[in-house]
């Protein structure tokens, strides 16, 4: 399955869940941009406003686990604070085929939502304090969804953990 199907059928699930817990949201239609910069300035939208979710593997003291954090674009990851937050010794980005099989999303596209069980989802609490709205690429690179933050909270219910680098 070619990843811009892959991608279509998570864009599609997200606006279904979205639609049916009755978030506030809209869909924007862009460029295809690899770049959380380039991007927000398309959306309109500030860079702290974007949602940037990796897809990590945390392990160590028995932990061997998936973790999708979620942060602003506007941070960079501490690593060894979410390893430690998880209860693990080390976390590290996952391969591209590990994206692939737990996200159905080529990087830069992935959603700040987890749709596979064995992905847990963690997310910053930063990107929660700033802003009325978060910003992402939603399954696909051409297009991002602005959504409530009281609703992505209620909607997706990651566990928070701070994991940003201070500044």
């Amino acid at each position: 399955m070619s990843d811009v199907v892959k991608g279509s059928m998570t864009h599609q699930r997200l606006l279904d869940l979205l639609s049916q817990g009755g978030a506030r949201f809209r869909v924007v239609s862009h460029e295809a941009v690899g770049k959380c910069e380039a991007v927000s300035e398309i959306r309109g939208t500030a860079l702290g406003q974007g949602a940037k979710a990796l897809v990590c593997k945390v392990k160590g003291n028995g932990v061997n686990q998936h973790v999708l954090a979620v942060l602003p674009a506007d941070q960079q990851a501490d690593l060894s604070q979410l390893a430690t937050a998880i209860g693990g010794l080390r976390a590290s980005l996952a391969s591209p085929a590990e994206v692939d099989e737990l996200t159905g999303c080529v990087f830069g596209a992935i959603p700040p939502f987890s749709f596979h069980p064995q992905l847990m989802l963690v997310a910053d609490p930063l990107l929660f304090t700033r802003y009325s709205e978060i910003a992402f690429n939603a399954g696909v690179l051409d297009k991002s969804v602005i959504l409530n933050t009281d609703d992505y909270l209620r909607i997706a219910r990651p566990q928070q953990v701070e994991f940003h680098r201070p500044a």
